[in-house]
């Protein structure tokens, strides 16, 4: 069994950060989507400016999970106007949890999943929050065994395609 680290990301950081990014984005969403959309989301989404102003914004934090010495993983949680819907500033928005494909089934995304219900306390907010793809079966089953209930929905633009986004809400 492997030990895993969970670790703050730092701005030092940002090339293994936006290496698991896309790396992990990649792996989840090509398989259901075209390569032209893919390609232009991780050449957009990923960019060296946007993602140090996000790792810089002192509403959102950035974690790896690390597993001898590689960085398996990652979460991004964000409080307040970092969230990317107006939840209120009772809530915390768990924007991210990528796990690379090679550390599936390890406990990780849980590890991921802890650390960021251990901030939410840490803020004192009542309510986590995410926003999940209709078509990603696997992250909903997860989030739905947690105890999250799918609440609203919201469109992500990806491309010249309007997904559809499911909220699911975890009471504190």
């Amino acid at each position: 069994m492997n030990y895993i680290m969970i670790e703050r990301v730092d701005p030092e950081d940002l090339p293994l950060l936006i290496q698991i990014s896309k790396k992990t984005f990649d792996d989840t969403f090509r398989p259901n989507n075209k390569d032209e959309v893919i390609d232009d989301y991780l050449n957009t989404s990923f960019r060296k400016e946007m993602m140090l102003n996000q790792l810089k914004n002192p509403h959102s934090e950035f974690y790896f999970a690390v597993v001898n010495n590689k960085v398996a993983g990652y979460l991004k949680i964000n409080i307040k106007d970092a969230q990317t819907e107006n939840m209120g500033a009772d809530s915390l928005e768990i924007e991210r949890i990528y796990v690379d494909r090679n550390y599936h089934k390890q406990g990780i995304g849980k590890l991921l999943y802890d650390k960021a219900i251990e901030r939410a306390h840490y803020y004192r907010v009542h309510k986590v929050w995410l926003g999940v793809w209709e078509h990603n079966h696997n992250a909903l089953a997860f989030y739905t065994k947690l105890g999250f209930k799918h609440t609203d929905s919201h469109v992500f633009q990806m491309g010249d395609e309007a997904q559809t986004d499911f909220i699911m809400e975890y009471p504190l």
